[in-house]
């Protein structure tokens, strides 16, 4: 199973003068703790990290005492095209890949193994968890319209995870038609084609905000402590 690690974010939300991923939590980089669990993966055996030059060498860096394969892939100005990058990056001889957020760091190994195996044996997938909260649409001018019923609500997560030749297809599908879109799930949904949520839990956060690394940090130190 090959993996691509979406790191080309900034520290704009997070009100920061870097890229996110490399802020610390719990003693090391955001990134680390997400690499170390791709690493300790069984299904994972290939490794890109798709990133801005800037980032390269601090996030190579941690990676001197990789078990596996890990290539550095420029990412693009956008996710879109950075996915895009990530799939012309990987080994000829792909044919699933696993698509993560690097901001995903309380991922563990145990996750990216599930969607390693369902990928293997049945359709596109994505990580997510049902949604807790009651949900209200709301109008431009900030008034409800409307309360999905909660029970159909999953909140995405990562990893996403795809057969590379369609993948590559849909991509291929969004650019000529001029389409944006966030993941890769969406452009499935675009495109008509089935996905399949498998539950992750609600602890696979993405960090984004300052609020997010504190929940991580309390996280982490818990699964220390267990």
């Amino acid at each position: 199973m090959h993996l691509l690690i979406a790191a080309a974010g900034s520290g704009r939300r997070m009100g920061a003068d870097r890229n996110k991923l490399l802020l610390p939590l719990a003693g090391k980089p955001v990134i680390a703790w997400t690499l170390k669990a791709a690493l300790a993966a069984e299904q994972i055996h290939w490794i890109g990290v798709v990133g801005q030059e800037i980032d390269r060498e601090p996030i190579l860096d941690l990676m001197g005492d990789a078990d596996k394969p890990v290539t550095w892939i420029q990412g693009g100005s956008t996710r879109q095209e950075s996915v895009l990058r990530g799939l012309a990056g990987l080994p000829a001889a792909a044919e699933l890949v696993l698509i993560h957020d690097g901001a995903r760091c309380l991922a563990e190994p145990a996750l990216f193994d599930r969607c390693a195996q369902a990928l293997a044996t049945g359709q596109a997938l994505i990580a997510a968890t049902p949604v807790t909260d009651t949900i209200k649409r709301v109008d431009g001018d900030g008034v409800i319209t409307e309360t999905p019923d909660r029970s159909e609500l999953w909140a995405a997560q990562t990893p996403q995870g795809f057969q590379v030749d369609q993948l590559r297809q849909g991509h291929a599908q969004a650019e000529a038609m001029g389409w944006a879109v966030t993941d890769d799930a969406s452009l499935y949904e675009r495109l008509g084609w089935p996905v399949q949520v498998l539950d992750a839990g609600p602890s696979n956060i993405k960090v984004t905000t300052p609020f997010d690394l504190t929940v991580a940090e309390a996280v982490l130190a818990l699964r220390q402590q267990g």
